[in-house]
Protein backbone atom coordinates (compact mmCIF):
# COMPACT_ATOMS: atom_id res chain seq x y z
CA UNK A 1 0.00 0.00 0.00
CA UNK A 2 1.26 3.24 -1.01
CA UNK A 3 1.01 6.76 0.47
CA UNK A 4 0.73 10.02 -1.61
CA UNK A 5 0.99 12.12 1.62
CA UNK A 6 4.03 14.75 1.39
CA UNK A 7 6.92 13.69 3.39
CA UNK A 8 7.45 15.49 6.42
CA UNK A 9 11.13 15.87 5.94
CA UNK A 10 10.48 17.79 2.51
CA UNK A 11 9.56 20.73 4.90
CA UNK A 12 13.00 20.84 5.80
CA UNK A 13 14.88 20.02 2.24
CA UNK A 14 12.17 20.03 -0.36
CA UNK A 15 12.73 24.29 -0.67
CA UNK A 16 14.83 26.06 -3.03
CA UNK A 17 14.83 28.88 -1.02
CA UNK A 18 18.00 29.89 1.89
CA UNK A 19 16.28 27.47 4.28
CA UNK A 20 16.84 24.67 2.12
CA UNK A 21 19.78 25.41 1.19
CA UNK A 22 21.14 25.82 4.83
CA UNK A 23 19.03 22.05 5.62
CA UNK A 24 20.86 20.21 2.67
CA UNK A 25 24.10 22.01 2.72
CA UNK A 26 25.76 21.02 6.01
CA UNK A 27 24.66 17.59 6.04
CA UNK A 28 26.71 17.13 2.16
CA UNK A 29 29.47 17.57 4.59
CA UNK A 30 28.73 13.84 5.56
CA UNK A 31 29.01 12.91 1.60
CA UNK A 32 25.06 12.37 0.97
CA UNK A 33 24.31 12.68 -2.66
CA UNK A 34 21.55 14.72 -3.99
CA UNK A 35 19.53 12.15 -4.23
CA UNK A 36 19.07 11.73 -0.65
CA UNK A 37 17.82 15.02 -0.39
CA UNK A 38 14.92 14.33 -3.02
CA UNK A 39 12.11 12.04 -2.06
CA UNK A 40 13.56 9.50 0.23
CA UNK A 41 11.76 9.32 3.60
CA UNK A 42 14.51 9.92 6.34
CA UNK A 43 14.13 7.50 8.90
CA UNK A 44 15.57 8.50 12.22
CA UNK A 45 17.72 5.46 14.40
CA UNK A 46 17.43 6.39 17.93
CA UNK A 47 20.00 4.73 20.03
CA UNK A 48 20.61 3.84 23.01
CA UNK A 49 23.95 2.42 22.82
CA UNK A 50 26.25 3.39 25.80
CA UNK A 51 29.54 1.73 27.15
CA UNK A 52 27.63 3.03 30.53
CA UNK A 53 24.99 0.46 29.69
CA UNK A 54 26.16 -3.06 28.83
CA UNK A 55 22.93 -4.69 28.42
CA UNK A 56 22.98 -1.96 25.39
CA UNK A 57 26.67 -2.36 24.61
CA UNK A 58 26.03 -4.14 21.33
CA UNK A 59 24.00 -1.36 19.64
CA UNK A 60 26.23 1.08 18.43
CA UNK A 61 26.88 -2.50 15.45
CA UNK A 62 23.33 -2.62 15.50
CA UNK A 63 22.29 0.54 14.47
CA UNK A 64 24.84 0.09 10.54
CA UNK A 65 22.81 -3.23 10.21
CA UNK A 66 19.35 -0.86 10.55
CA UNK A 67 20.68 1.74 8.66
CA UNK A 68 21.46 -0.83 5.44
CA UNK A 69 18.29 -1.36 5.46
CA UNK A 70 16.58 1.59 5.53
CA UNK A 71 18.93 2.51 2.43
CA UNK A 72 18.05 -0.19 0.75
CA UNK A 73 14.64 0.12 1.22
CA UNK A 74 15.28 3.42 -0.24
CA UNK A 75 15.75 5.36 2.69
CA UNK A 76 17.75 8.09 4.00
CA UNK A 77 18.88 6.48 7.63
CA UNK A 78 20.24 9.16 10.31
CA UNK A 79 21.25 8.29 13.50
CA UNK A 80 20.84 9.91 16.77
CA UNK A 81 21.80 9.07 20.64
CA UNK A 82 19.32 9.85 23.56
CA UNK A 83 20.51 9.21 27.20
CA UNK A 84 20.71 5.80 27.73
CA UNK A 85 20.13 3.99 30.89
CA UNK A 86 22.29 1.57 32.66
CA UNK A 87 19.80 -0.56 35.39
CA UNK A 88 22.97 -2.09 36.96
CA UNK A 89 25.08 1.05 37.08
CA UNK A 90 22.83 4.47 37.12
CA UNK A 91 22.30 5.93 40.60
CA UNK A 92 20.12 6.27 42.52
CA UNK A 93 17.74 4.54 39.83
CA UNK A 94 16.91 4.53 36.18
CA UNK A 95 13.55 5.07 36.72
CA UNK A 96 14.14 8.49 38.13
CA UNK A 97 15.60 9.37 34.82
CA UNK A 98 12.95 7.73 32.40
CA UNK A 99 10.51 10.54 32.30
CA UNK A 100 13.53 12.46 30.77
CA UNK A 101 14.40 10.24 28.47
CA UNK A 102 11.32 9.96 26.85
CA UNK A 103 11.37 13.70 26.61
CA UNK A 104 15.05 13.59 24.62
CA UNK A 105 13.33 10.87 22.72
CA UNK A 106 10.61 13.38 21.76
CA UNK A 107 12.09 16.50 21.53
CA UNK A 108 14.99 15.09 19.06
CA UNK A 109 12.09 13.87 17.02
CA UNK A 110 9.77 16.40 16.40
CA UNK A 111 12.86 18.96 16.03
CA UNK A 112 14.35 16.85 13.09
CA UNK A 113 13.57 16.53 9.91
CA UNK A 114 12.20 12.75 10.31
CA UNK A 115 9.19 10.97 8.16
CA UNK A 116 9.83 7.74 10.70
CA UNK A 117 11.59 6.11 13.58
CA UNK A 118 13.78 2.99 14.65
CA UNK A 119 14.21 2.51 18.24
CA UNK A 120 17.08 0.04 19.49
CA UNK A 121 16.19 -0.38 23.11
CA UNK A 122 17.30 -3.13 25.33
CA UNK A 123 17.98 -2.69 29.41
CA UNK A 124 14.78 -1.90 31.30
CA UNK A 125 13.77 1.28 30.62
CA UNK A 126 15.35 2.46 27.06
CA UNK A 127 12.45 0.62 25.95
CA UNK A 128 9.47 2.17 27.56
CA UNK A 129 11.03 5.80 27.53
CA UNK A 130 12.16 6.01 23.91
CA UNK A 131 8.42 4.64 22.91
CA UNK A 132 6.86 6.87 25.46
CA UNK A 133 8.51 10.01 23.56
CA UNK A 134 8.11 8.46 20.41
CA UNK A 135 3.61 8.35 20.89
CA UNK A 136 4.18 11.88 21.90
CA UNK A 137 5.45 12.44 18.06
CA UNK A 138 3.26 9.88 16.85
CA UNK A 139 5.49 9.14 13.58
CA UNK A 140 5.80 5.46 11.77
CA UNK A 141 7.22 3.85 14.83
CA UNK A 142 9.44 0.14 14.81
CA UNK A 143 11.49 -1.16 17.36
CA UNK A 144 14.21 -3.45 17.31
CA UNK A 145 15.09 -4.97 20.74
CA UNK A 146 17.98 -5.49 21.40
CA UNK A 147 18.20 -8.92 22.85
CA UNK A 148 18.65 -11.55 26.05
CA UNK A 149 22.57 -13.00 26.53
CA UNK A 150 22.84 -16.41 25.91
CA UNK A 151 21.88 -18.79 29.43
CA UNK A 152 24.90 -18.43 32.01
CA UNK A 153 26.61 -21.55 33.25
CA UNK A 154 27.71 -22.09 37.09
CA UNK A 155 29.29 -25.27 37.61
CA UNK A 156 26.73 -28.17 36.99
CA UNK A 157 23.47 -25.67 35.94
CA UNK A 158 22.43 -22.65 35.10
CA UNK A 159 23.11 -19.09 36.26
CA UNK A 160 20.21 -16.65 35.53
CA UNK A 161 22.06 -13.38 35.31
CA UNK A 162 19.28 -10.86 37.21
CA UNK A 163 17.30 -13.48 39.78
CA UNK A 164 20.97 -15.07 41.15
CA UNK A 165 21.33 -11.49 42.58
CA UNK A 166 18.92 -11.79 44.92
CA UNK A 167 20.09 -15.20 46.29
CA UNK A 168 23.89 -14.30 47.15
CA UNK A 169 23.01 -12.66 50.78
CA UNK A 170 21.28 -16.19 51.72
CA UNK A 171 24.14 -18.52 49.75
CA UNK A 172 27.22 -16.06 51.58
CA UNK A 173 25.43 -16.65 55.16
CA UNK A 174 23.57 -19.86 54.79
CA UNK A 175 24.99 -21.93 51.80
CA UNK A 176 29.23 -21.49 52.73
CA UNK A 177 29.50 -19.60 49.39
CA UNK A 178 33.15 -18.24 49.28
CA UNK A 179 34.72 -14.85 47.73
CA UNK A 180 35.78 -17.19 45.06
CA UNK A 181 32.05 -19.30 44.41
CA UNK A 182 31.01 -15.31 44.04
CA UNK A 183 33.74 -14.47 41.40
CA UNK A 184 33.24 -17.35 39.41
CA UNK A 185 29.53 -16.43 39.55
CA UNK A 186 30.19 -13.04 38.36
CA UNK A 187 31.68 -14.43 35.40
CA UNK A 188 29.10 -16.82 34.30
CA UNK A 189 26.78 -15.06 34.73
CA UNK A 190 26.98 -12.35 31.66
CA UNK A 191 28.75 -14.41 29.10
CA UNK A 192 27.83 -12.34 26.36
CA UNK A 193 26.23 -9.13 24.98
CA UNK A 194 22.89 -8.49 25.81
CA UNK A 195 20.38 -8.06 28.35
CA UNK A 196 19.34 -10.09 31.43
CA UNK A 197 18.64 -13.74 30.16
CA UNK A 198 15.69 -14.37 32.88
CA UNK A 199 12.05 -12.76 31.94
CA UNK A 200 12.85 -9.87 34.13
CA UNK A 201 12.00 -6.53 32.64
CA UNK A 202 14.27 -6.27 30.01
CA UNK A 203 13.09 -9.41 28.56
CA UNK A 204 9.21 -8.48 29.79
CA UNK A 205 9.82 -4.68 27.86
CA UNK A 206 11.17 -6.93 24.85
CA UNK A 207 7.90 -9.20 25.12
CA UNK A 208 5.44 -6.12 25.82
CA UNK A 209 6.55 -4.35 22.28
CA UNK A 210 6.30 -7.19 20.53
CA UNK A 211 3.25 -8.06 21.65
CA UNK A 212 1.70 -4.70 21.25
CA UNK A 213 2.73 -4.56 17.03
CA UNK A 214 5.65 -2.49 17.46
CA UNK A 215 8.26 -5.08 16.32
CA UNK A 216 8.77 -7.48 13.62
CA UNK A 217 7.52 -10.92 14.65
CA UNK A 218 9.96 -13.28 16.44
CA UNK A 219 12.45 -10.85 17.80
CA UNK A 220 11.55 -10.35 20.93
CA UNK A 221 13.18 -13.92 22.48
CA UNK A 222 16.13 -14.07 19.73
CA UNK A 223 19.66 -13.98 21.42
CA UNK A 224 21.66 -10.41 21.41
CA UNK A 225 24.57 -12.56 19.65
CA UNK A 226 22.46 -14.78 17.06
CA UNK A 227 22.73 -14.01 13.52
CA UNK A 228 18.76 -13.58 13.48
CA UNK A 229 18.86 -10.80 15.26
CA UNK A 230 20.93 -9.01 12.35
CA UNK A 231 18.69 -10.20 9.79
CA UNK A 232 15.64 -9.20 11.46
CA UNK A 233 17.52 -5.99 12.01
CA UNK A 234 17.96 -5.27 8.75
CA UNK A 235 14.83 -6.61 7.63
CA UNK A 236 13.24 -3.67 10.44
CA UNK A 237 14.87 -0.90 8.42
CA UNK A 238 14.30 -1.87 5.08
CA UNK A 239 10.34 -2.00 6.73
CA UNK A 240 9.80 1.55 8.29
CA UNK A 241 10.53 2.91 5.02
CA UNK A 242 7.63 1.05 4.04
CA UNK A 243 5.74 2.23 7.39
CA UNK A 244 6.26 5.68 6.32
CA UNK A 245 5.01 5.18 2.39
CA UNK A 246 2.17 3.71 3.73
CA UNK A 247 1.81 6.56 7.32
CA UNK A 248 1.30 3.56 9.43
CA UNK A 249 1.94 5.54 12.51
CA UNK A 250 2.16 4.77 16.39
CA UNK A 251 -1.27 5.62 16.69
CA UNK A 252 -2.59 2.97 14.19
CA UNK A 253 -0.99 0.14 15.83
CA UNK A 254 -1.10 1.03 19.74
CA UNK A 255 -5.26 0.68 20.42
CA UNK A 256 -7.03 -0.34 23.06
CA UNK A 257 -7.19 -3.94 21.99
CA UNK A 258 -3.43 -3.63 21.63
CA UNK A 259 -2.71 -3.01 25.29
CA UNK A 260 -5.37 -5.34 26.13
CA UNK A 261 -3.37 -8.18 24.80
CA UNK A 262 0.06 -7.06 26.18
CA UNK A 263 -1.47 -7.39 29.35
CA UNK A 264 -3.03 -11.40 28.97
CA UNK A 265 0.75 -11.61 27.58
CA UNK A 266 2.46 -10.40 30.16
CA UNK A 267 0.77 -12.76 32.53
CA UNK A 268 1.04 -15.92 30.45
CA UNK A 269 5.02 -15.65 30.30
CA UNK A 270 5.65 -14.42 33.98
CA UNK A 271 6.68 -11.25 33.09
CA UNK A 272 7.53 -7.92 35.49
CA UNK A 273 5.57 -5.91 37.54
CA UNK A 274 7.27 -2.93 36.06
CA UNK A 275 5.49 -3.47 32.76
CA UNK A 276 2.34 -2.01 34.67
CA UNK A 277 3.76 1.20 34.94
CA UNK A 278 5.37 1.54 31.64
CA UNK A 279 2.30 0.12 30.01
CA UNK A 280 0.33 3.02 32.00
CA UNK A 281 3.01 5.39 30.86
CA UNK A 282 2.57 4.55 27.40
CA UNK A 283 -1.10 4.38 27.38
CA UNK A 284 -1.30 7.76 28.85
CA UNK A 285 1.30 9.57 26.11
CA UNK A 286 -0.64 7.39 23.15
CA UNK A 287 -4.20 8.63 24.45
CA UNK A 288 -5.66 5.41 25.08
CA UNK A 289 -7.30 4.94 28.51
CA UNK A 290 -6.02 2.74 30.61
CA UNK A 291 -6.53 1.83 34.07
CA UNK A 292 -4.43 0.06 37.11
CA UNK A 293 -7.35 -2.15 37.69
CA UNK A 294 -7.30 -3.63 34.16
CA UNK A 295 -3.79 -5.30 34.69
CA UNK A 296 -5.91 -7.33 37.56
CA UNK A 297 -9.60 -7.66 35.68
CA UNK A 298 -7.60 -8.73 32.06
CA UNK A 299 -4.56 -11.19 33.26
CA UNK A 300 -5.07 -11.69 37.08
CA UNK A 301 -6.68 -15.37 36.31
CA UNK A 302 -4.56 -15.64 32.84
CA UNK A 303 -2.37 -19.52 32.98
CA UNK A 304 1.45 -19.45 33.40
CA UNK A 305 2.50 -21.01 30.28
CA UNK A 306 6.18 -20.14 30.15
CA UNK A 307 8.58 -21.64 32.49
CA UNK A 308 11.77 -19.22 32.73
CA UNK A 309 13.44 -17.74 35.59
CA UNK A 310 12.39 -15.88 38.38
CA UNK A 311 9.17 -18.03 37.92
CA UNK A 312 10.63 -21.48 36.60
CA UNK A 313 13.59 -22.64 35.62
CA UNK A 314 14.68 -22.27 32.25
CA UNK A 315 16.49 -18.70 30.25
CA UNK A 316 15.40 -16.87 27.48
CA UNK A 317 17.90 -18.87 25.47
CA UNK A 318 15.68 -21.75 26.07
CA UNK A 319 12.46 -20.00 25.31
CA UNK A 320 13.82 -18.69 21.92
CA UNK A 321 14.63 -22.18 21.37
CA UNK A 322 11.35 -23.62 22.06
CA UNK A 323 9.70 -21.63 19.74
CA UNK A 324 9.55 -17.90 21.42
CA UNK A 325 6.83 -16.28 21.87
CA UNK A 326 5.17 -16.86 18.84
CA UNK A 327 4.29 -20.17 20.49
CA UNK A 328 2.72 -18.12 23.43
CA UNK A 329 0.60 -16.11 21.18
CA UNK A 330 -0.61 -19.53 19.27
CA UNK A 331 -1.67 -20.58 22.51
CA UNK A 332 -3.35 -17.71 23.71
CA UNK A 333 -5.20 -17.21 20.09
CA UNK A 334 -8.94 -17.46 22.17
CA UNK A 335 -7.83 -14.22 24.33
CA UNK A 336 -6.28 -12.19 22.84
CA UNK A 337 -7.70 -9.93 20.09
CA UNK A 338 -6.34 -11.46 17.27
CA UNK A 339 -7.30 -8.94 14.75
CA UNK A 340 -4.90 -6.16 16.32
CA UNK A 341 -2.63 -4.79 13.73
CA UNK A 342 1.10 -4.92 13.82
CA UNK A 343 3.82 -3.26 12.21
CA UNK A 344 4.61 -5.68 8.92
CA UNK A 345 0.87 -4.41 8.08
CA UNK A 346 -0.61 -8.03 9.42
CA UNK A 347 -2.63 -8.94 12.49
CA UNK A 348 -1.22 -11.02 15.28
CA UNK A 349 -3.14 -13.80 14.65
CA UNK A 350 -1.75 -13.73 11.19
CA UNK A 351 1.86 -13.23 12.77
CA UNK A 352 1.53 -16.38 15.04
CA UNK A 353 -0.43 -19.23 12.66
CA UNK A 354 2.03 -21.37 11.91
CA UNK A 355 4.15 -21.12 15.31
CA UNK A 356 5.10 -24.46 16.85
CA UNK A 357 6.67 -25.67 20.20
CA UNK A 358 10.16 -27.43 20.28
CA UNK A 359 10.07 -28.12 24.17
CA UNK A 360 6.98 -28.41 26.45
CA UNK A 361 8.33 -28.02 28.98
CA UNK A 362 9.70 -24.36 28.77
CA UNK A 363 6.35 -23.29 26.90
CA UNK A 364 3.23 -25.31 28.39
CA UNK A 365 -0.11 -25.34 26.43
CA UNK A 366 -2.95 -23.01 27.47
CA UNK A 367 -4.93 -26.62 28.45
CA UNK A 368 -1.92 -27.77 30.75
CA UNK A 369 -0.40 -24.77 32.01
CA UNK A 370 2.61 -24.19 34.14
CA UNK A 371 0.15 -22.92 36.52
CA UNK A 372 -3.22 -22.24 36.38
CA UNK A 373 -3.35 -18.33 37.00
CA UNK A 374 -0.62 -15.99 37.29
CA UNK A 375 -0.86 -12.29 35.94
CA UNK A 376 -0.47 -9.43 38.55
CA UNK A 377 -3.42 -8.77 41.63
CA UNK A 378 -3.82 -5.44 42.16
CA UNK A 379 -4.68 -5.12 46.14
CA UNK A 380 -6.74 -2.28 47.73
CA UNK A 381 -7.30 -1.78 50.95
CA UNK A 382 -6.42 1.45 53.69
CA UNK A 383 -2.86 0.96 53.34
CA UNK A 384 -3.30 1.39 49.60
CA UNK A 385 -6.52 3.35 48.21
CA UNK A 386 -5.06 4.17 45.07
CA UNK A 387 -4.08 0.64 44.88
CA UNK A 388 -0.72 -1.77 45.37
CA UNK A 389 0.47 -4.78 42.76
CA UNK A 390 1.58 -8.45 44.11
CA UNK A 391 3.02 -11.25 41.60
CA UNK A 392 1.35 -14.36 42.54
CA UNK A 393 3.93 -16.78 39.80
CA UNK A 394 7.17 -15.54 42.21
CA UNK A 395 5.59 -15.45 45.76
CA UNK A 396 4.97 -18.37 48.10
CA UNK A 397 1.75 -19.86 48.51
CA UNK A 398 1.32 -20.02 52.17
CA UNK A 399 2.43 -16.06 52.65
CA UNK A 400 -0.61 -15.33 49.77
CA UNK A 401 -3.14 -14.42 53.13
CA UNK A 402 -0.91 -13.55 55.71
CA UNK A 403 -1.65 -11.14 59.02
CA UNK A 404 1.64 -9.86 60.94
CA UNK A 405 3.29 -7.77 62.65
CA UNK A 406 4.87 -4.85 60.84
CA UNK A 407 8.69 -4.21 61.26
CA UNK A 408 8.98 -0.66 60.25
CA UNK A 409 12.30 0.53 58.09
CA UNK A 410 11.84 4.50 57.63
CA UNK A 411 14.60 4.48 54.93
CA UNK A 412 16.47 2.65 52.50
CA UNK A 413 19.31 3.83 54.96
CA UNK A 414 17.50 3.04 58.15
CA UNK A 415 17.10 -0.66 56.80
CA UNK A 416 20.74 -1.34 55.82
CA UNK A 417 21.47 0.41 59.94
CA UNK A 418 19.37 -2.21 61.54
CA UNK A 419 17.98 -5.07 59.35
CA UNK A 420 21.57 -7.31 60.66
CA UNK A 421 20.97 -6.31 64.24
CA UNK A 422 20.94 -9.27 66.44
CA UNK A 423 18.41 -7.27 68.89
CA UNK A 424 16.44 -6.43 65.43
CA UNK A 425 12.75 -7.75 67.21
CA UNK A 426 11.92 -9.46 63.70
CA UNK A 427 10.76 -13.47 63.39
CA UNK A 428 9.37 -14.90 60.11
CA UNK A 429 5.57 -14.55 60.77
CA UNK A 430 6.58 -10.51 60.69
CA UNK A 431 5.59 -7.91 57.46
CA UNK A 432 8.61 -5.75 56.71
CA UNK A 433 7.73 -2.18 55.80
CA UNK A 434 9.70 -0.05 54.02
CA UNK A 435 8.83 3.37 54.02
CA UNK A 436 10.31 6.41 51.38
CA UNK A 437 10.89 4.47 48.11
CA UNK A 438 8.38 6.01 46.12
CA UNK A 439 8.42 8.10 42.95
CA UNK A 440 8.78 11.14 45.00
CA UNK A 441 10.43 9.88 47.91
CA UNK A 442 13.46 8.12 46.54
CA UNK A 443 13.02 10.26 44.70
CA UNK A 444 12.57 7.88 41.25
CA UNK A 445 10.94 4.67 42.99
CA UNK A 446 13.60 2.17 43.06
CA UNK A 447 14.31 -1.78 42.84
CA UNK A 448 14.21 -2.22 46.37
CA UNK A 449 10.74 -3.77 47.03
CA UNK A 450 12.53 -7.03 47.75
CA UNK A 451 14.91 -6.26 50.36
CA UNK A 452 16.97 -9.15 51.26
CA UNK A 453 15.83 -11.04 54.71
CA UNK A 454 17.60 -10.31 58.07
CA UNK A 455 20.40 -12.32 58.31
CA UNK A 456 19.63 -14.18 61.94
CA UNK A 457 16.48 -15.64 59.69
CA UNK A 458 18.31 -16.40 56.68
CA UNK A 459 20.25 -18.67 58.96
CA UNK A 460 17.19 -20.07 60.42
CA UNK A 461 16.47 -21.35 57.06
CA UNK A 462 13.32 -18.77 56.76
CA UNK A 463 13.32 -18.39 52.56
CA UNK A 464 10.59 -15.99 51.98
CA UNK A 465 8.37 -13.21 54.33
CA UNK A 466 5.65 -10.43 53.74
CA UNK A 467 7.29 -7.20 52.43
CA UNK A 468 6.04 -4.25 51.34
CA UNK A 469 7.03 -0.99 50.41
CA UNK A 470 5.85 2.01 47.89
CA UNK A 471 8.65 0.92 45.64
CA UNK A 472 9.08 -1.43 42.63
CA UNK A 473 10.95 -4.86 42.12
CA UNK A 474 13.12 -6.21 39.42
CA UNK A 475 11.26 -8.19 37.02
CA UNK A 476 14.20 -11.00 37.92
CA UNK A 477 13.68 -11.07 41.25
CA UNK A 478 10.67 -13.01 43.43
CA UNK A 479 9.27 -13.20 46.97
CA UNK A 480 6.01 -12.07 48.51
CA UNK A 481 6.59 -8.94 47.80
CA UNK A 482 3.62 -6.06 48.16
CA UNK A 483 4.91 -3.09 45.46
CA UNK A 484 3.55 0.37 44.01
CA UNK A 485 2.26 1.29 47.13
CA UNK A 486 -0.45 4.36 46.46
CA UNK A 487 -0.63 6.86 47.71
CA UNK A 488 3.08 6.76 48.85
CA UNK A 489 4.80 7.78 52.32
CA UNK A 490 6.23 10.61 51.00
CA UNK A 491 2.82 12.45 49.99
CA UNK A 492 1.25 11.28 53.25
CA UNK A 493 0.01 7.79 52.29
CA UNK A 494 -1.36 5.19 54.97
CA UNK A 495 1.51 3.75 54.87
CA UNK A 496 3.54 6.42 56.51
CA UNK A 497 1.42 6.09 59.22
CA UNK A 498 2.32 2.62 59.79
CA UNK A 499 4.16 1.90 63.25
CA UNK A 500 6.24 -0.68 64.56
CA UNK A 501 3.74 -3.51 66.07
CA UNK A 502 0.90 -2.89 63.99
CA UNK A 503 -0.82 -5.42 62.66
CA UNK A 504 -1.35 -5.59 58.49
CA UNK A 505 -3.09 -7.86 56.83
CA UNK A 506 -2.94 -9.37 53.11
CA UNK A 507 -5.07 -10.86 51.41
CA UNK A 508 -4.33 -11.81 48.00
CA UNK A 509 -7.65 -13.87 47.18
CA UNK A 510 -9.76 -11.29 47.99
CA UNK A 511 -7.32 -8.36 46.93
CA UNK A 512 -6.65 -6.99 50.47
CA UNK A 513 -4.26 -5.06 51.85
CA UNK A 514 -5.21 -3.58 55.47
CA UNK A 515 -3.08 -1.82 58.36
CA UNK A 516 -5.40 -3.18 61.60
CA UNK A 517 -5.27 0.92 63.38
CA UNK A 518 -8.76 2.47 63.91
CA UNK A 519 -9.69 5.30 61.68
CA UNK A 520 -9.44 7.21 65.07
CA UNK A 521 -6.18 6.23 65.86
CA UNK A 522 -5.12 7.26 62.02
CA UNK A 523 -6.16 10.22 61.67
CA UNK A 524 -4.37 11.08 64.79
CA UNK A 525 -1.02 10.01 63.40
CA UNK A 526 -1.74 11.49 60.37
CA UNK A 527 -2.20 14.98 61.82
CA UNK A 528 1.23 14.97 63.49
CA UNK A 529 2.87 13.33 60.22
CA UNK A 530 5.12 15.77 58.50
CA UNK A 531 6.04 15.77 55.14
CA UNK A 532 9.81 15.25 53.99
CA UNK A 533 11.71 18.00 52.86
CA UNK A 534 12.24 18.65 49.11
CA UNK A 535 15.12 15.93 47.73
CA UNK A 536 16.43 18.59 45.11
CA UNK A 537 16.11 22.30 44.73
CA UNK A 538 17.24 22.64 41.06
CA UNK A 539 17.40 20.48 37.78
CA UNK A 540 15.84 17.97 36.21
CA UNK A 541 15.61 16.08 39.76
CA UNK A 542 13.65 18.99 40.91
CA UNK A 543 11.26 19.27 37.66
CA UNK A 544 10.57 15.63 38.70
CA UNK A 545 9.87 15.93 42.50
CA UNK A 546 7.22 19.09 40.78
CA UNK A 547 5.45 16.87 38.83
CA UNK A 548 5.76 13.12 38.78
CA UNK A 549 2.76 11.49 38.91
CA UNK A 550 1.77 8.59 41.53
CA UNK A 551 2.46 4.62 40.62
CA UNK A 552 -0.95 3.85 39.77
CA UNK A 553 -0.80 6.69 36.73
CA UNK A 554 2.30 5.22 35.81
CA UNK A 555 4.94 7.48 37.60
CA UNK A 556 5.13 9.55 34.48
CA UNK A 557 5.35 13.58 34.78
CA UNK A 558 1.98 15.40 34.30
CA UNK A 559 3.29 17.81 32.20
CA UNK A 560 4.02 15.10 29.45
CA UNK A 561 0.93 12.58 29.30
CA UNK A 562 -0.58 13.28 26.27
CA UNK A 563 1.12 14.08 22.96
CA UNK A 564 1.63 17.16 20.88
CA UNK A 565 2.60 15.69 17.47
CA UNK A 566 5.02 16.08 14.91
CA UNK A 567 4.13 19.17 13.68
CA UNK A 568 7.07 22.05 13.95
CA UNK A 569 5.26 25.39 12.77
CA UNK A 570 8.60 27.92 12.80
CA UNK A 571 11.92 27.49 11.44
CA UNK A 572 15.68 28.46 12.86
CA UNK A 573 16.08 31.37 10.56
Amino acid sequence: MKNDKKLRSEEWFGGSDKMGFVHRSWLRNQGYPDDYFRGRPVIGVCNTWSELTPCNGHLRDFAEIVKRGIAEAGGFPLEFPVMSLGETIMRPTTMLFRNLVSMDTEESIRANPLDGVVLLTGCDKTTPSTLMGACSVDLPTIIVPGGPMLNGRYKDGAIGSGSFNWMIKEKQKSGGFTDEDLLEAEICAARSSGHCNTMGTASTMATMVEALGLTLPGISAIPAVDARKKVLAQVSGRRIVEMVREDLKLSKILTRAAFENAIVVNAAVGGSTNLIVHLLAIAGRIGVELKLEDFDRLGSRIPLLVNLMPSGKYLMEDYFYAGGLAVVLKELAELLHGDALTVNGKSIRENSATAECYNHDVIFPLAKPLKTEAGIAVLKGNLAENGAVIKPSAATPRLMKHRGRAVVFESMEDYHERIDNADLDIDETCVIVLKGVGPKGYPGMPEVGNVDLPEKLILKGVKDMVRISDGRMSGTAYGTVVLHISPESAVGGTLSLVQNGDLIELDVENRRLHLDVSPEELAKRKANWKAPEPLAARGYVRLYLDHVEQAEKGADLDILVGNSGSEVARDLH
